[in-house]
């Protein structure tokens, strides 16, 4: 069940960032964290994370939005660091926001996640666990081999780009034609 939920929340995170970067006018507009799927790793794992809290720190809607904003906005940071640090790349920079911490984290978003996190685990993740849980096995299989693979190509090219925009096929092949 986990790699569906990573699965599942990471690829409503990546329909977030979609409508975000329409918003705003983003001049991202992959904003995800792989080069085929369209899934951004952040918030898999901060979903995960989320619902990995213990039973005292969720027993309310406002103790699941505390101590969800604050692991979300951690994961958000470490994912940040990781991806900088050892891919040579930042998906995001929060140093135009106020009140950021080293571009990786700022308050009006970690004051988002809260309640999203919140919610998502109180109301979302009740709904979609039977359906998460009765994947077979066969299909979890080939999505883990994919997942890995699409992994390994993605990390390649970062390496070798440290371009994020990369990560959508158009980028890419337009690059490719160019070289």
């Amino acid at each position: 069940m986990y790699l569906w939920s990573f699965l599942t929340y990471g690829f409503l995170g990546y329909l977030l960032e979609k409508v975000y970067a329409l918003v705003t006018r983003s001049r991202h507009t992959v904003r995800k964290g792989y080069l085929l799927l369209p899934v951004c790793p952040v918030y898999g794992l901060a979903m995960l994370a989320v619902l990995a809290l213990p039973p005292d720190m969720t027993d309310t809607f406002w103790h699941l939005a505390l101590y969800g904003g604050l692991t979300a906005t951690a994961v958000e940071y470490a994912v940040h660091f990781c991806c900088d640090r050892l891919l040579g790349v930042m998906f995001w920079d929060y140093s135009s926001t106020k009140m950021d911490l080293n571009r990786r984290v700022c308050l009006p978003f970690a004051l988002i996640w809260g309640p999203l996190a919140a919610m998502t685990a109180r109301y979302i993740h009740p709904l979609l666990r039977p359906w998460l849980t009765a994947v077979p096995p066969w299909l979890t299989l080939a999505v883990w081999l994919l997942l890995t693979a699409d992994s390994f190509f993605t990390v390649r090219l970062l390496l070798q780009y440290h371009d994020i925009d990369l990560l959508g096929w158009k980028n890419l092949l337009r690059r490719r034609s160019a070289a």
